[in-house]
């Protein structure tokens, strides 16, 4: 899986220069701020769902920027019409709107079934559109007959954005602890909890945040019945109901949204990651008059959110998904995964939907005693694939997680199952040889 070393086309190496992978790390370290640690690899160049590094060494790609890649890398028609709207129109203030906009927010609510009187805001990403969904949710502030609402409900293990709204609703306290004092009222709930649902949420509450999969926990799936039931809690005591589909939207779990087929109508959702392709974008979805009025002109806002590039990527990715066929292909591509991992002795447990996928390790052919205790062996994992030429990623020690492209075919998936017993097998003996203990 290696190419001769990769150069960067000529108009690009005019720019940055061409170095290796080593060298351009001893570079990012002397340059870039350390809030990523040290990358693990330099990459320069993807085509489908591969991408190559600065030595020329060939990974597939089975993580997609995060649920970010929906159709993989350089993909032909998106990379045509993103070329092809900055060439015409680049960038507009929101004084001004543009035809891709109007479109793209006219296509989402399609797709999405909203009800009139339903809207869209732009933003630039995930953790922007749950901003604006705070901010939502602080409108809806009355009095009732307990007081004026003021409290948000979130879940335990919630990842909701790293900017500080958006960190309130989050649970980990290793985001949240070192930016203390955050925005205030928001409580965290037991994941799955219906009686601490009911509890929690009363005439004081403005919104209920919650995932249908919780992604960065795991691929956590909310237990059968668990969103009817918020739906109904919410409505009954007037707070929001506000979805967060910012890694599971846009075909990740083979339909539109991970609620599909839930019965459920929740008040906002939001989404970003996949819908552009690649390409920065988020969104807000508020469903019904209501709800899209609690924000008037001026109370929220953006430079770059909206913008005729951003919105003719999306445009371009929800044509290619609907066009070819692609909720149908992570539907089956995304059962054969979860099936043939499940035939894995190193496999003790599968979650997730269509091509949101989290899985949890026992040790080399099921033997969790050849893994010292208390080792990282998911992340073990991760370097060892890593090395053989794959990306997955660990939100766990014993999980993890795959979110690629979702063009990913079965026969690439294959690639990845047959040398996973392999690569837990390097990983437990890399940890054993550390702690030989």
């Amino acid at each position: 899986m290696s190419t001769p070393p990769i150069h960067e086309p000529e108009h690009v190496a005019e720019l940055v220069g061409a170095s290796s992978g080593e060298a351009w790390l001893a570079r990012y370290s002397n340059s870039l701020m350390g809030v990523f640690g040290t990358p693990q690899r330099v990459l320069v160049r993807g085509q489908g769902c591969y991408v190559w590094d600065a030595d020329g060494k060939q990974y597939l790609d089975l993580l997609g920027g995060i649920a970010v890649n929906a159709l993989g890398h350089a993909h032909p028609f998106v990379t045509s019409v993103i070329s092809s709207q900055l060439a015409t129109l680049g960038h507009v203030s929101n004084f001004f709107t543009s035809p891709t906009q109007v479109a793209l927010a006219e296509k989402l609510l399609e797709i999405v079934h909203a009800p009139a009187g339903s809207k869209v805001f732009f933003a630039n990403s995930g953790t922007e559109a749950n901003e604006a969904a705070f901010k939502l949710a602080r409108r809806n502030g009355g009095e009732s007959q307990s007081g004026r609402r003021t409290k948000i409900v979130a879940l335990e293990g919630a990842f909701h954005g790293r900017t500080m709204g958006a960190l309130a609703l989050t649970a980990k306290k290793a985001y949240r602890e070192p930016f203390a004092p955050l925005p205030g009222g928001v409580v965290h709930i037991p994941f799955g909890d219906l009686d601490a649902l009911r509890a929690a949420v009363d005439e004081t509450t403005q919104a209920l945040f919650l995932e249908p999969i919780q992604g960065e926990a795991g691929v956590i799936p909310l237990p059968e019945g668990y969103l009817a039931e918020a739906r109904r809690i919410t409505r009954e005591a007037g707070a929001l109901l506000i979805v967060d589909e910012v890694q599971t939207g846009m075909g990740r779990t083979g339909s539109w949204l991970a609620i599909d087929g839930s019965g459920i109508l929740p008040d906002a959702v939001s989404l970003a990651k996949g819908l552009g392709g690649g390409f920065p974008i988020g969104a807000l979805i508020t469903f019904g008059p209501e709800n899209s009025a609690l924000l008037a002109a001026g109370q929220h806002g953006t430079t770059f959110g909206g913008n005729p590039v951003a919105t003719a990527a999306a445009l371009a990715t929800l044509h290619t998904i609907e066009s070819q066929g692609v909720l149908e292909h992570v539907r089956s591509v995304g059962e054969h995964l979860r099936a043939e991992l499940e035939r894995l002795p190193e496999v003790t447990d599968v979650r997730g939907r269509g091509l949101l996928i989290g899985f949890d390790l026992a040790g080399p052919g099921g033997d969790t005693a050849a893994v010292p205790a208390g080792a990282n062996l998911a992340a073990a994992v991760v370097d060892a694939a890593l090395a053989a030429g794959f990306i997955v990623n660990a939100p766990g020690p014993r999980t993890i997680r795959l979110a690629p492209p979702l063009i990913l075919t079965a026969e690439q998936a294959d690639t990845f199952l047959a040398a996973l017993p392999g690569l837990v097998e390097a990983a437990a003996s890399a940890l054993t040889q550390k702690d030989p203990s």
